[in-house]
C-alpha cells in the first residue's frame, strides 16, 4: 500500500500475507526503487487529493498528486510491464444531462468537469490511457461503507453518525448520484485484476439517487429518526465548489464484459452490523 498520508491511515491488522510500506508516490526516487523492490504485476492507485473543496484552492498540489504522480505511475507500469488499475470518479462530468429522462452515463461519453478535483481525475485518465498498454480505468461514485478509525467519513456512515446522536442534517435534494459499496468497488478491481480488457469501466452501484434520498434510506433501515435530515437545494447550500448536478454512471458494460454486479444499498444497510470495517 502506497499512501499520501501515512500518519493519518490505519496499519493493517494482520499484516501476515502481504508487506506494507510508506511512500510517496510523487516523488520519483522513491516510486522507481519501490517498482524495482516489488516488480509488480499488478498496480492498483486508490491515492487521490480527493476534497473537492480542497483540490479548488490547493490547484498545485492537486495537480502533482492526482495527475504528475500518476502519470509516473503509468510510465513505471509500462516498464516493468505491470497492468496498471487506475481509480477515477463521476465528477469527470459535468452533470448537464438531464435528469428528467433517467439517463446515465456511458463510459464513452465525454468528460467535462466542472471543478478542479474532476478536472485533475480526468486529465489522469487520459494520462494513463496514453501512456499504458495494459490498463483499466475504474471509475466509482459515492462510495460507502464502514470507515476505518482515521477516515473521512462517507455519506452513510455520516447520516447514520448524526442521527444516532440525535442531531440535524442537512443533505443536499437536487443532486443525482449512484452509491456505490466499497465491497463491490473491491469485486470490481479483482475482476479488472483477472480480466485483460483496456480502458474505462464505471464501477458504481446501478441505483441512481439523490444525497436527500441515500439519507432517507439510511434512516428507513436503521429506524433513526427521519424528521433530523432536513433537504436543501444546491443553490440553499451555497457549496464553494460547483459539482455536477447529475452525475449518475451506468454498469451496464461492467455487467457485460466483467460480470460485475453491484448491490443495492437497502441490502447493504439491513445487514450492516454483520459488515466488517477491515
Amino acid at each position: 500500500g502506497c499512501s499520501l498520508h501515512p500518519d493519518i491511515l490505519p496499519t493493517p491488522e494482520s499484516p501476515a500475507n502481504y508487506h506494507f510500506i510508506e511512500a510517496d508516490i510523487r516523488n520519483e526516487v522513491t516510486a522507481k526503487a519501490l517498482f524495482n523492490e516489488v516488480h509488480p504485476e499488478i498496480v492498483i492507485n486508490c491515492s487521490a487529493l480527493s476534497v473537492p473543496d480542497y483540490c479548488e484552492t490547493h490547484h498545485e498540489e492537486a495537480y502533482l498528486t492526482n495527475v504528475t504522480a500518476v502519470e509516473l505511475l503509468a510510465h513505471l507500469c509500462e516498464t516493468y510491464k505491470s497492468r496498471f488499475i487506475h481509480l477515477s470518479t463521476d465528477f469527470v462530468f459535468d452533470g448537464k444531462i438531464d435528469e428528467n429522462t433517467g439517463q446515465l452515463y456511458m463510459e464513452e461519453d465525454v468528460p467535462a468537469p466542472v471543478n478542479y478535483y474532476g478536472f485533475t481525475k480526468w486529465k489522469s485518465e487520459e494520462k494513463v490511457a496514453e501512456i499504458c498498454s495494459n490498463y483499466a480505468i475504474a471509475r466509482v461514485e459515492i462510495v460507502y461503507g464502514k470507515a476505518l478509525p482515521g477516515q473521512h467519513g462517507n455519506i452513510v456512515q455520516l447520516v447514520m453518525n448524526r442521527l444516532k446522536a440525535g442531531q440535524e442534517i442537512r443533505v443536499v435534494s437536487n443532486q443525482w448520484r449512484t452509491p456505490t459499496y466499497v465491497g463491490d468497488v473491491s469485486n470490481g478491481i479483482q475482476l479488472l485484476m483477472e480480466n485483460p480488457t483496456n480502458g474505462i469501466f464505471h464501477i458504481c452501484g446501478d441505483e441512481c439517487m439523490t444525497i436527500a434520498e441515500i439519507a432517507f434510506q439510511v434512516a428507513e433501515c436503521m429506524e433513526l429518526d427521519r424528521s433530523l435530515i432536513c433537504p436543501v437545494t444546491t443553490e440553499e447550500m451555497r457549496e464553494a465548489t460547483p459539482r455536477p448536478r447529475f452525475s449518475g454512471m451506468s454498469v451496464k458494460k461492467a455487467r457485460t464484459i466483467l460480470g460485475y454486479s453491484p448491490r443495492k444499498l437497502k441490502e447493504i444497510l439491513k445487514n450492516w452490523n454483520r459488515i466488517s470495517s477491515t
